[in-house]
């Protein structure tokens, strides 16, 4: 009896009318980059809101990055955030701590992107939430650690940013190339549905990388059926000015 009722909750969390007041926030980060074109091209003809997170040395790197930065920029259902200027050059545990540095830095990229108070931002590395009305830090991190970065967090945020972390990460290896197949990832968002905690309720965060839809990874096909699948089960897509 008890396992026929797990299975009936199981079958009423996952079913597509149960999923028409879930919303999916799609995130890509660290761009622009190759992929990046890719992504535009599947949002602009599937019509869905993504946030972009991007790197402000990407983004001056060389012509073809400052036209991507354009071109996300003017897409109406496309929001451009800040995921710093250097990306703490990978080195996050330096990166941290010099709370001034990490300040000038987020700033830097503000000017590079061509954003201005407030900003919506993802800090490089850490899944921190600084928003009007909710706050967290990352858990990933030991106490000692996250005690030493918490001023980083609070003065960037009262310098006009709104940090956002993530719920699920679509998980990618070195190279770039996704780890989970498609019907692997939106069975996991499923089941976060129905069993998960986020940080804002039945608001799912997603977190993907520029770099995992690159042509050599069939970027266009991959998005382009994550996008059919949550549609097949009524999930909505949001806007980051809609989460908090």
């Amino acid at each position: 009896m008890l396992l026929r009722f797990t299975a009936t909750l199981w079958l009423l969390a996952a079913s597509p009318a149960m999923a028409a007041d879930r919303t999916v926030y799609l995130t890509f980060d660290d761009g622009p980059l190759n992929g990046t074109a890719n992504i535009l091209d599947v949002l602009e003809a599937e019509q869905v809101p993504a946030t972009f997170f991007m790197v402000g040395m990407h983004a001056e790197a060389n012509a073809g990055t400052r036209a991507l930065l354009q071109r996300a920029k003017a897409m109406p259902l496309v929001t451009v955030g800040n995921h710093s200027y250097s990306h703490a050059y990978n080195h996050y545990r330096h990166f941290y701590g010099d709370t001034e540095g990490v300040v000038a830095d987020m700033l830097k990229a503000n000017v590079v992107l061509g954003l201005s108070p407030p900003v919506h931002a993802r800090l490089p590395g850490r899944d921190v939430f600084r928003l009007p009305s909710y706050s967290k830090d990352d858990n990933s991190l030991g106490l000692a650690e996250a005690g030493r970065e918490d001023p980083d967090y609070e003065f960037v945020a009262a310098s006009g940013f709104w940090l956002y972390g993530w719920d699920h990460e679509w998980v990618h290896e070195d190279s770039g190339k996704p780890v989970q197949s498609v019907d692997h990832l939106v069975s996991e968002i499923d089941h976060l549905f129905g069993y998960g905690r986020f940080a804002k309720p039945r608001k799912l965060i997603l977190l993907m990388h520029d770099e995992m839809f690159q042509d050599g990874f069939d970027g266009k096909a991959q998005l382009t059926a994550l996008i059919a699948a949550l549609r097949l089960r009524h999930y909505a897509f949001g806007a980051i000015q809609t989460y908090d």
